[in-house]
């Protein structure tokens, strides 16, 4: 039994042998239902990784026991009384990518962060109580600070996570990110067909760098999640996919809806029934890497994420609820963290549960 929480109000303990979290006291109530949601995960299905003095139930949550997953628990104390703190932040660090894809939202515009300023906002997400920090857009291996800015993130209060495409790594990258302290790195594999793949990057051989990359990163230590977008019509690509990252050996496979351009290219909710047969189909079996779909994450387990538990800074510095909403509402040169969370969660868009995805039906 390894005790996560222990306050006059909330003591959780998780039992490693039983993969089981427990918790009493006058705040158990309140993160019960989220426990039980945990537990019964945890029971039927596989984790990412169970590592010597931890499991990683998912890539996208910190691991069981440690001072992030602490945070997360005393966060969702805070959302059953209706007070949410974001989560997951995550942030776009540079515009540089060696890739062309056609659905970039920043290649147009110009100038970044600086150093001074991504530090300033993981202060801010740290002290409002982010347990997951993600860097990405464009590629951020291609900024030379990317190192310093991992090491920067306080291992106890939150892990870090890593988006790239894959078209930058070499293994004197991939020991930085190890030893900076790079908790789970991201690399997009949108089909086992190479062409179909190196048509999303706009760059020939693009599929083939990426799975390098992702070989480099395994052999390095570190944590990889394969990642892809899935629109109408795409959905038999998860069995491929899978089978792929099997093969290559990274610890969970994630799908994600994507966003559509035009209704057509919408999820159908039998496409949506059939991702979610799969999820619980290849997690309930021992063989091959987890797969996590935010179709489930967030269709019916959660709710969407967007200004409940996430909230996105883009590259100039807007404020979003995710990288997919459009709609800014604070600037980091004009306001603190804080105060933009205030703002976005007073605009009344983001109460309830919500089951779908807001920005799909913006962008189609």
């Amino acid at each position: 039994m390894t005790q996560l929480i222990k306050t006059a109000a909330l003591c959780v303990d998780f039992d490693r042998d039983a993969r089981a979290l427990q918790a009493q006291g006058a705040l158990a109530r309140m993160i019960q239902p989220v426990l039980n949601m945990a537990n019964q995960r945890l029971e039927e299905e596989k984790p990412a990784q169970v590592r010597l003095k931890d499991l990683v139930a998912s890539t996208w949550l910190p691991p069981i026991p440690s001072g992030p997953f602490k945070r997360l628990l005393i966060n969702e104390a805070r959302m059953a009384i209706g007070r949410p703190v974001p989560q997951t932040v995550s942030i776009e660090v540079t515009r540089s990518c060696g890739a062309k894809c056609d659905h970039c939202l920043i290649k147009e515009g110009e100038g970044e962060l600086s150093f001074e300023e991504i530090k300033g906002v993981i202060d801010q997400a740290l002290d409002m109580g982010t347990c997951i920090i993600t860097f990405t857009e464009g590629d951020p291996l291609l900024r030379d600070d990317i190192f310093d800015l991992i090491r920067y993130v306080d291992r106890e209060k939150a892990v870090v996570n890593l988006f790239t495409p894959g078209l930058e790594m070499t293994v004197e990258r991939a020991v930085k990110l190890r030893e900076a302290g790079l908790y789970n790195l991201i690399i997009g594999v949108y089909s086992t067909v190479p062409e179909e793949h190196d048509q999303v990057r706009g760059v020939p051989g693009a599929q083939a760098k990426a799975l390098e990359a992702i070989r480099i990163a395994l052999d390095t230590g570190l944590l990889v999640t394969m990642s892809c977008h899935i629109l109408s019509g795409q959905v038999d690509r998860i069995v491929e996919l899978h089978q792929l990252a099997s093969e290559i050996g990274v610890q969970e496979l994630s799908i994600w809806e994507g966003m559509p351009k035009n209704p057509e290219q919408a999820l159908t909710q039998i496409e949506r029934e059939k991702i979610i047969n799969l999820y619980r189909k290849i997690n309930s079996t021992p063989d091959g890497p987890r797969l996590f779909a935010n179709t489930y994450f967030e269709g019916q387990m959660l709710g969407c994420m967007a200004g409940r538990r996430w909230m996105h800074v883009a590259v100039d510095g807007t404020i979003r609820a995710c990288p997919y909403m459009r709609d800014s509402y604070a600037d980091i040169h004009e306001v603190s963290l804080k105060e933009a969370w205030k703002r976005l969660r007073s605009s009344g868009q983001f109460d309830g549960f919500i089951s779908h995805c807001p920005a799909q039906n913006m962008s189609a």
